[in-house]
């Protein structure tokens, strides 16, 4: 049930509602079936993939296709939830469900802002110009792309439709490693020494939403119906300096050992990525004028219900998760071991 100070008013007798979630078998959009059947929802996914919660009725669909939802447009849903980012997917979608349900909630993106280089910004601030294409390759284009979406949501339904802008998702499960990283390297470090290496860019905004939080909250808007907010709203964690992020991370690991601090020109010119991907430091972004991307506000968010735990609790189930299942993974977030030692070896010459 939602916590505390959440309760949403029943969309039957019984308290349940007919969810569809055009999504389902990834990370996020899991979340969100599991955290509805939890409240005794009936929750149907259409997804390519296969791999569903228990208890969910799957719709087999490629959204490529032009009539793919035509299995569950003929029905009607007290709520849909999109986590699409093609736009060709949402625009068909909201053609083929505009009288089928009474809220449809997407899930855009905090990359929907250009500019990321103001302190604490709102909403309010500009947003790309829509992609016109139905579908995109280059990730540059995925803000845009996130907003061609948005617009397709609202031109259709209206104020049917709401829209959630989060930010950089984390918590067990993360199938990128921006969020996981960091405690777990700083339980099992590199070198018998138990140094760890970090950026020298101390107060540099981060900000991680917990992804049960996220799917608990957009389950609520679910579940508000015709009463739901349309937003937008950024969906984003409380905007943490990167030492505070790497401090609660020590914290979690029990980290023992000494860090190694070295600044943004050393690391880049030994090729450390920013950001995410292969042979990064995730979370660390040398270029000031991103400073705004881990300092969205989530004000509005927060006065609509979105309730978030501590960073604490998000980074030590992302330790226990990552611990239990990092030999099935590879890296595709942060450094590798051989990396980092490599890296540590020459810092310390």
């Amino acid at each position: 049930m939602p916590r505390a100070g959440c309760e949403k008013p029943p969309i039957r007798e019984d308290g349940s509602m007919k969810l569809l979630i055009l999504g389902g078998t990834g990370w996020l959009g899991g979340h969100i079936a599991r955290q509805a059947l939890e409240r005794g929802h009936e929750v149907t996914c259409v997804a390519r993939g296969t791999d569903v919660p228990k208890g969910v009725t799957l719709v087999h669909a490629d959204r490529d296709v032009d009539d793919a939802l035509a299995p569950v447009a003929a029905d009607s849903w007290d709520g849909v939830i999109d986590v699409a980012m093609q736009p060709g997917h949402v625009r068909r979608a909201v053609r083929d469900l505009a009288q089928a349900t009474q809220r449809y909630i997407f899930v855009s993106s905090v990359s929907a802002y250009p500019d990321n280089s103001g302190a604490n910004p709102t909403e309010s601030a500009p947003v790309f110009e829509p992609l016109e294409s139905d579908t995109f390759t280059d990730m540059a284009e995925y803000g845009a792309a996130k907003v061609a979406c948005e617009n397709a949501a609202r031109e259709r339904l209206g104020s049917r439709a709401t829209i959630v802008r989060p930010s950089l998702i984390g918590g067990p499960g993360d199938p990128s490693a921006r969020s996981t990283y960091w405690p777990l390297r700083f339980a099992s470090p590199s070198n018998p020494e138990g140094a760890v290496l970090v950026p020298d860019h101390p107060d540099f905004p981060t900000s991680v939403i917990d992804v049960r939080d996220l799917a608990e909250w957009l389950v609520n808007l679910a579940e508000l119906g015709s009463e739901a907010p349309t937003g937008p709203f950024n969906a984003v964690g409380m905007s943490t300096p990167l030492a505070q992020h790497l401090t609660i991370a020590r914290e979690v690991a029990g980290f023992a050992g000494s860090i190694v601090v070295k600044k943004n020109e050393w690391l880049r010119e030994r090729g450390v990525s920013q950001w995410a991907g292969t042979k990064s430091l995730p979370l660390w972004i040398a270029d000031d004028s991103m400073r705004g991307f881990g300092a969205w506000s989530n004000a509005r968010a927060l006065e609509a219900g979105l309730a978030l735990r501590p960073l604490q609790d998000t980074l030590r189930d992302g330790l226990e998760w990552a611990l239990a299942h990092s030999s099935e993974h590879g890296v595709p977030s942060g450094l590798t071991q051989e990396q980092e030692a490599e890296l540590l070896a020459e810092a310390r010459l």
